[in-house]
């Protein structure tokens, strides 16, 4: 039997030769399930015999298989490259994103991140990092993507979230040590400063006051057309501020250094989501204390000024957006060590010509949750009783699920499902109080919705990818543009 007998329908992009082995992806006919089909050797694969090929099920046992047998599936470190981050909560986004990628041109200047969920996506739609992983592999040989790729464990706040995610073989890290941000030092005065600098664990920062007071404020710091000026409540500030998280994110690079046992990875430092913006003196401080500990800090995402919300665009003053970010990226290439990295990025339209611009690319834009938007579009679409449901518990659970984001959404503001009628349902998705109620209620929904939502999207595959591409396109565009202009 030749692999193109098989009977239902083979992805073209899929099918590959390599080493002697056939191998594609195909629906059987009346089926909804996908499946790996194998002509050659299948030793290591569990399947069922059709005539000369393995016809194999979509399981965790097979995606490490394939993985090992077809090297692009797995992820490798991108380094500085110009990079795009996708979130995929329901898992079969994964064909939508690289149709985005190469519908822009963009397959060979900017590098996707195609496994991506934080520890708190998990937890709420209930989901491993190993199954986050074998999802973007079964989206990635079907599309047939062959281009290097990353796999990012997003939000890692302790040293036990790590084990899974290197277990699974991820190669990005984002440590968020959030938690150990002192924001109240914002606003303190000096004196109270200086008792919390004091607190501060020196002992695992290996330094002193003294000495960083002789190496920031002995002179002004020249990076280029910017120059910084450390004076003693500066420093105090930035100290009180970020020690603790410095220290905290040196102590989970060094665990996640031993745990991957000499395998090369990728580390970013994320302070986003902190209640004040991360000043130019105090990025500077951050990133010249992690670096001077060795921390291989391949990107660093601070708090901009503005309003980085989820599923909306910026919300802020332009103009000072883009003279905050020029000192931002001034220092980035002070150090010449990492890219900037652009967290809650999803929709953010307005800013991506600048970040495009000023950045010259030397950027990663991270986004999450606006594939799952895209999903609840079509649910919209199709099956109005669902989404009028889904609304409904978004609505009710709204309080709870807004806990550790920043938002403005009003729930007054988003009507009760039966108050809108059928043609109206999509356009809830473009509004703004309802977009971010939507956005945040992931785990309410996705837990008591999925396996309708997974079949809906099944069932209008081409559909979905389609959504997708119009959407990540208009992210992907300023970027990609700006690579073809440099060419």
């Amino acid at each position: 039997m030749d692999i193109t007998a098989f009977d239902g329908t083979i992805y073209p992009e899929s099918l590959i030769e390599y080493q002697g082995t056939t191998y594609a992806l195909g629906r059987p006919t009346g089926s909804a399930e996908k499946r790996l089909i194998i002509l050659g050797e299948g030793q290591g694969f569990g399947g069922e015999p059709q005539g000369a090929a393995l016809v194999c099920p979509l399981n965790a046992d097979n995606a490490a298989a394939l993985r090992a047998r077809l090297p692009w599936l797995r992820p490798s470190p991108l380094g500085t490259r110009t990079s795009f981050g996708y979130g995929d909560r329901i898992g079969c986004a994964t064909p939508g994103h690289i149709q985005a990628i190469r519908s822009t041109g963009a397959e060979n200047s900017i590098a996707p991140i195609l496994a991506q969920q934080s520890v708190r996506e998990n937890t709420r739609t209930g989901r491993t990092p190993q199954q986050v992983m074998d999802d973007a592999l079964w989206g990635i040989f079907q599309a047939g993507w062959r281009a290097p790729w990353g796999a990012d464990a997003d939000h890692v706040k302790t040293v036990a979230d790590l084990a899974p995610f290197v277990a699974a073989g991820y190669t990005f890290f984002t440590i968020d040590p959030s938690d150990h941000v002192d924001n109240a030092a914002q606003e303190a005065p000096v004196a109270d400063l200086q008792a919390r600098v004091e607190a501060l664990p020196w002992d695992a920062l290996g330094t002193s006051y003294a000495a960083l007071a002789e190496r920031y404020c002995a002179a002004p710091i020249a990076l280029g057309d910017l120059s910084l000026s450390f004076d003693e409540p500066i420093l105090l500030r930035a100290l009180a501020k970020y020690g603790r998280a410095i220290a905290h994110t040196v102590a989970i690079n060094a665990a996640l250094s031993a745990q991957k046992k000499g395998q090369p990875y990728d580390l970013e430092m994320s302070v986003d989501e902190t209640d004040t913006p991360t000043s130019a003196h105090e990025h500077y401080f951050i990133a010249s204390e992690l670096l001077s500990r060795g921390v291989p800090v391949v990107s660093l995402a601070p708090r901009f000024v503005g309003k980085f919300q989820k599923g909306v665009d910026y919300m802020g003053d332009l103009a000072e957006f883009d003279s905050e970010l020029a000192k931002h990226v001034a220092i980035m290439r002070h150090f010449g060590a990492y890219k900037l990295s652009i967290h809650t990025g999803s929709d953010k339209f307005s800013i991506y010509p600048s970040i495009a611009r000023q950045s010259e690319n030397l950027v990663h834009v991270k986004t999450a949750g606006t594939s799952y938007l895209e999903a609840l579009r079509l649910v919209a679409a199709y099956e109005p009783a669902t989404f009028r449901s889904m609304l409904n518990d978004a609505r009710g659970h709204f309080e709870h699920d807004r806990k550790s984001y920043f938002l403005d959404a009003q729930l007054e503001r988003v009507p009760a499902g039966e108050d809108v009628a059928d043609t109206d349902l999509p356009a809830l998705l473009d509004q703004f109080d309802a977009r971010q109620v939507l956005h945040v209620a992931f785990g309410t929904i996705l837990t008591g919705y999925h396996a309708q939502v997974a079949a809906l999207l099944a069932a209008h595959e081409a559909e979905y990818a389609a959504l997708l591409e119009r959407h990540f396109a208009r992210h992907l565009r300023p970027f990609a543009d700006l690579a073809r202009a440099g060419r």
